[in-house]
C-alpha cells in the first residue's frame, strides 16, 4: 500500500513542479517567478524526501537538508536583490 502511496505522492510533486517551471516562464512580474522558484525548491525537497523513503536510504534526507538551506539563502538573497539592488552591504 505504501508503494501506491508513493507513486501517487512522487506523480504529484512532479507535476507541481512543472506547473511551477510554467509558472516561471510566464509569470507577469519578477516577484511572482521568485516565488514559482522557491515553491520549485520545496517541491524538490519533498521529491527528495520520498526518494530516501522510497530506497530507505538517509542520503536523500541529508541532501534534502542541504537542498532546504540553500533555497532559503538563495530566496532571502534574490528577494533583497529586488528590493535593495545589492546583495551585500
Amino acid at each position: 500500500m505504501i508503494t501506491y502511496a508513493l507513486y501517487f505522492s512522487i506523480g504529484c510533486f512532479a507535476l507541481a513542479l512543472l506547473f511551477n517551471l510554467y509558472r516561471v516562464v510566464r509569470a507577469p512580474g519578477v516577484t511572482d517567478r521568485v516565488l514559482a522558484l522557491d515553491t520549485m525548491a520545496v517541491d524538490a525537497i519533498a521529491l527528495l524526501v520520498l526518494f530516501g523513503i522510497w530506497e530507505g536510504t538517509a542520503i536523500f534526507f541529508e541532501a534534502s537538508i542541504l537542498y532546504a538551506m540553500t533555497g532559503f539563502v538563495a530566496t532571502v538573497a534574490y528577494g533583497k536583490f529586488l528590493l535593495r539592488g545589492d546583495i551585500i552591504e
